[in-house]
């Protein structure tokens, strides 16, 4: 008992200090909040002059260049930038993660939460207050998943921040995609208040570019909804090595499909031009971030080369040209990778001239805002700097090959004191800097953001995830799901009885048949299954990303196969890269392969009401050792594939 005792009141002194501690770093960082908001001057007020409205962002009593509607883009950029000082200009030039409290409020103070996410948020994420009020930041992107109307929220409050600073630059809202069902910090965002479609690959599956083009529209909508005006996606990437752990957010490894993919995606989310209910699309990662040696992706320091076997760059670049340029994308993101050997030093590509400079811009002619990936810069709660090739440089000097670079703007970084040092010393021009400056407050125009930044926090809940909008989301589930055997058991007939596993919701079956608690009671069996991989736990972010083997380990394919050899089976097969499923394949008397099918459109698929119709992104390889024989960066080049690139049946 006396131990016990001991214990007890040891705890109780450790959980005192904990609370102490948190008490004092949350009165300090309240202090520097109060200290940041003043800073900041007054709301912009709305004046009118020759009958029409504006928002006097500078707050001087009459309308400026830049704050008048009628005058023309370039004017009001240059207006603009001529009245911006050094720090403002270099806010502009990064952005980063932001959070938001769960009442749309900024995130500012520490607060409790049992969401690994705030306190994920808590740790690592800087102040609101400190990003647009200090370091005069104004461009974030968001990873919190709120209800719209909460989301809405956050950006009318943010905004308003940003009319308090002096010029009354408005924030641009930048999300990962949130319309599949993946949840991945790094890549993806679960959003349960918007409509679910299928993953890109899904999308690319259906071969559909109209159907695209209207995910990109719904999608756009549902985005300006809560205030979002920049999308980081689509990737253009091509998935030519199968083990990559990006593969699900690609169009596939072929080149022609992806290309045109790519365009009906930027063109629904853009439209025609970029405008005023437009969203501007970040097409990446040029010049194609696919092939990883050895599948490895470049997040982490053993994926930091990407080769080049089969001599086939070229064909990486293709669905840039053909699909993201002729859609006019706004905006464009390298990977981190360091393209071996395809040019004059291998550098990651944010610091490769001649892939941003020389090939992007001056030989592709693309004019618009190239950022970097995240990181790449500086370390962060995520890790060291992924500033693979130039390790050894300082944070200064890699910003400084950044520029010399062709970049303009620097992802998931928060130092715009590097940029002004760079100035002041007189190692970078303020030309180059106001080239860079131009072309992110362009978008910021064209999207109308000068004009009115702020969202109906009322109508977003009725815009995002309305059923219209969700009934076509599960129409593209079913055009992107694969059917690939078939052996005389699909469609089954009504009243089938049904065993089921893997499904989140068995119950969808019973409208068309019976759902039984006992495989030996049924009269088929329904095993859904996940892409395999090799999980690993050295790098924080490595939890979200797959990676490794595609096969299922020798205990994961007994369980597998003892169920389906009880009767009759039907596998249905997540695909989020290409799976080995050559012995479930030859077991099973049905093979499915989806890519976002939800339990409910599955069950519509099986019974019939949706007739299969889509054809695979990528090849299916039959073995582990004809996937290692592969070249990374050559499209469909496995020994005796299981199923080809372009192999779907139907029940017609």
């Amino acid at each position: 008992m006396k131990i016990i005792r001991i214990i007890l009141k040891v705890l109780g002194i450790l959980v005192g200090l904990l609370v102490v501690a948190w008490f004092v770093f949350y009165l300090n960082t309240a202090r520097k909040v109060r200290s940041e908001y003043k800073l900041l001057g007054d709301e912009a007020p709305v004046l009118v002059e020759s009958g029409q409205k504006f928002r006097d962002l500078n707050k001087n009593g009459k309308r400026d260049v830049y704050e008048n509607v009628n005058a023309s883009l370039d004017d009001r950029v240059d207006d603009l930038v001529s009245q911006m000082n050094i720090e403002e200009k270099a806010g502009t030039m990064f952005i980063t993660m932001t959070g938001m409290r769960s009442n749309g409020d900024p995130f500012n103070t520490p607060f409790l939460s049992t969401n690994p996410l705030d306190l994920m948020l808590n740790l690592f994420i800087s102040r609101n207050s400190d990003m647009i009020a200090k370091r005069k930041m104004n461009s974030f992107n968001i990873i919190n998943s709120y209800d719209a109307s909460i989301m809405a929220k956050f950006n009318n409050n943010v905004q308003k921040l940003a009319e308090k600073t002096r010029l009354g630059i408005p924030i641009t809202i930048a999300t990962d995609p949130r319309h599949g069902t993946e949840g991945n910090p790094g890549a993806a965002l679960y959003t349960p208040a918007f409509s679910q479609w299928p993953t890109s690959l899904g999308l690319a599956a259906s071969r559909d570019t109209v159907l695209v083009r209207e995910f990109g529209d719904i999608a756009r909508q549902e985005y300006r909804s809560i205030g979002v005006t920049l999308a980081l996606h689509p990737m253009a990437d091509l998935a030519t090595e199968p083990r990559w752990g990006r593969t699900n957010g690609t169009f596939g490894e072929d080149a022609d499909l992806s290309s045109i993919m790519t365009k009906a995606y930027v063109l629904g989310f853009q439209g025609d031009s970029l405008k005023r209910n437009s969203v501007a699309t970040m097409t990446k990662h040029f010049s194609g971030g696919g092939p990883q040696k050895d599948g490895e992706d470049p997040h982490f320091p053993y994926g930091k080369e990407q080769t080049y076997p089969g001599n086939n760059f070229d064909y990486h670049v293709k669905p840039f040209i053909n699909g993201a340029f002729p859609a006019k994308t706004a905006q464009i993101m390298p990977y981190y990778g360091i393209p071996v050997d395809q040019g004059d030093e291998n550098v990651a590509f944010a610091f490769n001239r001649k892939i941003i400079q020389e090939l992007l811009r001056d030989s592709l002619g693309f004019e618009g805002v190239v950022c970097t990936d995240w990181n790449v810069i500086t370390k962060s709660a995520m890790g060291e700097a992924r500033a693979w090739g130039v390790e050894d440089l300082t944070p200064l000097q890699r910003v400084k090959k950044s520029l010399d670079a062709g970049c303009d703007q620097f992802g998931g970084e928060a130092s715009p004191e590097l940029i002004m040092e760079l100035v002041n010393s007189g190692e970078v021009s303020m030309d180059r800097i106001d080239t860079s400056v131009k072309r992110i407050l362009k978008d910021k125009f064209r999207l109308g953001l000068f004009d009115n930044p702020y969202v109906d926090e009322n109508a977003a809940g009725k815009i995002s995830g309305k059923e219209a909008f969700r009934i076509r989301g599960k129409y593209a589930q079913g055009k992107s799901t694969v059917l690939l055997k078939n052996d005389n058991i699909l469609p089954l007939k009504k009243g089938t009885k049904i065993y089921a596993e893997g499904m989140l919701d068995t119950s969808v079956f019973n409208q068309y048949g019976e759902v039984v608690s006992n495989a030996e009671d049924a009269d088929v069996i329904v095993l859904r299954t996940l892409t395999p991989f090799d999980p690993r736990s050295e790098y924080l972010l490595e939890q979200f990303f797959h990676q490794g083997r595609l096969y299922y380990s020798d205990e994961e394919k007994k369980v597998m196969l003892d169920l389906i050899n009880k009767k009759p089976t039907i596998v249905v097969a997540n695909l989020e890269r290409p799976t080995i499923l050559t012995e479930i394949s030859e077991a099973s008397k049905g093979l499915i392969a989806e890519f976002g099918t939800s339990d409910e459109v599955l069950a519509d698929v099986l019974f019939g009401e949706i007739n299969p119709t889509a054809k695979l992104p990528f090849e299916l390889p039959s073995t582990w050792e004809a996937v290692l024989k592969q070249l990374e960066d050559v499209p469909y080049d496995s020994e005796n594939p299981l199923y080809p690139f372009g192999f779907g049946l139907s029940y017609e």
